[in-house]
């Protein structure tokens, strides 16, 4: 009786007792035109090149450090960036943040920057997520819509306060009324390169 009390204590407890804490944010100037000077700076362009680096080794079998994790589907395609040296603290936020300025200058427009605390294997888990999608733009011909490479999110997990992985995953409009996306590699191209 006793592994039946047990398994439907697990079964029907499960999340109904973790606390779930959801909040939107903000960022100040002085946080943006930082983000923006280490991205122009010696140490962001080598960090964006050591990511899309990496990113290629992996897709060659080839794993370096910061490990980069890649998914693609038919829908969505992405990567994920372990927190890992040569990555500190102080880069990985600042990498999360100057891919979210790059973003906006590839022709999308932030539609949420949200924060979510949960607990997961006894471990409190941070998701600060910033959500893009396209600006708006309609061919004249074809009356269809530019979705540009999808919507894109990127996310920023911690466990314990302590960064885990980084995340950015780009999903498709499949709707006949949207142009075909343009490809990951492009996205990859344009969000890792200089402008």
């Amino acid at each position: 009786m006793k592994f039946i009390d047990n398994l439907l204590d697990k079964l029907f407890t499960g999340n109904s007792n973790r606390a779930v804490i959801r909040e939107n944010f903000t960022r100040t100037e002085p946080e943006e035109q930082e983000v923006s000077l280490w991205l122009a700076g010696e140490e962001g362009v080598n960090v964006l090149k050591m990511i899309y680096d990496n990113y290629h080794f992996k897709r060659a079998g080839i794993n370096k450090d910061p490990e980069v994790h890649y998914y693609h589907t038919s829908y969505a395609n992405g990567f994920a960036v372990s927190y890992t040296p040569p990555l500190y603290r102080g880069t990985f936020t600042k990498l999360f943040f100057g891919l979210g300025q790059k973003m906006l200058g590839m022709g999308y427009r932030m539609v949420s920057m949200d924060r979510k605390i949960d607990e997961v294997n006894d471990q409190v888990r941070t998701t600060e997520k910033l959500y893009f999608k396209p600006l708006v733009s309609v061919d004249d011909l074809s009356g269809k819509i530019n979705q540009l490479f999808g919507n894109v999110s990127i996310e920023k997990i911690s466990l314990d306060n302590k960064p885990n992985y980084l995340k950015v995953l780009v999903t498709l409009y499949s709707d006949r009324q949207y142009h075909e996306a343009k490809s990951f590699d492009q996205f990859m191209d344009k969000l890792f390169k200089a402008d």
